[in-house]
């Protein structure tokens, strides 16, 4: 009886840790020395990162994974007369690790540079910059694509006559209900809402139809709290955040505040933002000259951002940056180098450490992950 109990305790307390590995999927434009969407096993304890697999297909700039981790759709951010984007649906086989090609469809627009799925798996939505339309996609059982069901154009212009000439959608994401669909257009200076039917997939426009930003802002990606109770907008043109109150598809800006280092007055750049899985901190990346990290702390009562410094991304062009499920690492993607710097995340004051590990790859611009099995 006393062995029996002594197993017992040993196996509570002494059993090795779980398992805490991911796979990293990387999308990327075509270069020399890339060619699609690649495949790596990321530790979340100590950072080390192997690759896979990688699969050919054209300039994946952006890629989400279905609820159920089966399929990852891509978009090929190519552009014909106005039709030339395309979204491509893969099945993903968690065992090896590996990708297959299912098929693709015409994006309705083009160069596509987003793609979100909605909660349920059966509606994808594509973001067509050039065009300055949104797209949805049905999904078939099988994780095939459907032809565009709804293709909503905007229209209009904005102060910046070099980069707002026209309406250009830089972001789709789907509220955590399921029941509203955000659409940031840098051309417009608006952050357009729809409301989702997920039964037929179409969008209306909402009660509150847009949230508008300062006159030449470019509003660019946006992101929920885990809360749910507020949202967060990063401006490319200005380098700023907008911070929001959000409520049932309704959007409240409380604050706005830069990206940029002090004193720096160079041209932001502005390019993507995620929230820490904890809650507490947010981050927004600076390309340009900048090629920093702002890092903000969030207050828990109000949702307002204070200021905290900023990383330098070593590198150059960092498009799209990722804090791992685990929140232990940020993985910084820099584009104009070729290369994934992988930060350590302080998970008590939000600050990053370099740890020297780099994912060498030609022009990464988007990361996701999948848990292992």
């Amino acid at each position: 009886m006393k062995l029996t109990l002594l197993s017992v305790f040993v196996s509570l307390f002494f059993l090795p840790p779980a398992n805490k590995s991911y796979y990293l999927i990387v999308g990327t434009y075509d270069s020399p020395t890339s060619e699609g969407i690649y495949i790596y096993t990321f530790n979340s304890r100590n950072g080390s990162v192997s690759e896979v697999s990688h699969i050919k297909t054209s300039n994946p700039s952006y890629v989400t994974i279905s609820p159920d981790e089966k399929f990852v759709y891509a978009v090929h951010e190519n552009g014909k007369d106005g039709n030339g984007g395309e979204v491509a649906a893969f099945s993903f086989d968690k065992k090896p690790g590996t990708l297959s090609f299912i098929n693709k469809q015409l994006s309705g627009g083009d160069h596509p540079c987003y793609v979100e799925i909605d909660k349920t798996g059966k509606w994808v939505f594509a973001g067509n910059y050039s065009s300055g339309s949104v797209a949805v996609l049905p999904v078939n059982a099988d994780g095939r694509l459907g032809a565009t069901t709804t293709i909503i154009q905007h229209s209009g212009s904005g102060k910046d006559a070099a980069r707002q000439k026209a309406p250009h959608v830089h972001c789709t994401k789907i509220s955590d209900d399921n029941r509203w669909l955000f659409v940031p257009d840098l051309g417009i200076d608006k952050v357009m809402i729809y409301s989702f039917d997920a039964e037929t997939g179409k969008l209306t426009p909402a009660q509150e139809p847009f949230a508008e930003s300062m006159p030449g802002s470019g509003p660019r990606h946006f992101t929920f709290h885990p809360n749910k109770k507020y949202a967060y907008l990063v401006e490319e043109l200005s380098g700023t955040v907008s911070v929001f109150e959000y409520n049932d598809g309704m959007l409240k800006n409380i604050q706005r505040i830069s990206t940029m280092p002090p004193r720096d007055g160079s041209f932001a750049g502005s390019a993507d933002i995620h929230v820490s899985p904890d809650g507490k901190f947010l981050y927004a990346s600076n390309r340009a000259a900048s090629n920093t990290i702002a890092i903000f702390k969030i207050d828990k009562t109000s949702g307002k951002l204070i200021a905290m410094g900023h990383q330098s991304t070593l590198g150059k062009t960092p498009r799209n940056f990722s804090i791992d499920p685990s929140g232990n690492f940020l993985l910084a993607a820099n584009q104009g180098t070729d290369e994934i710097v992988i930060f350590k995340r302080n998970k008590r004051t939000g600050l990053l450490t370099d740890t020297g590990k780099r994912i060498h790859i030609g022009k990464p611009v988007c990361l996701k992950w999948i848990k292992a099995e």
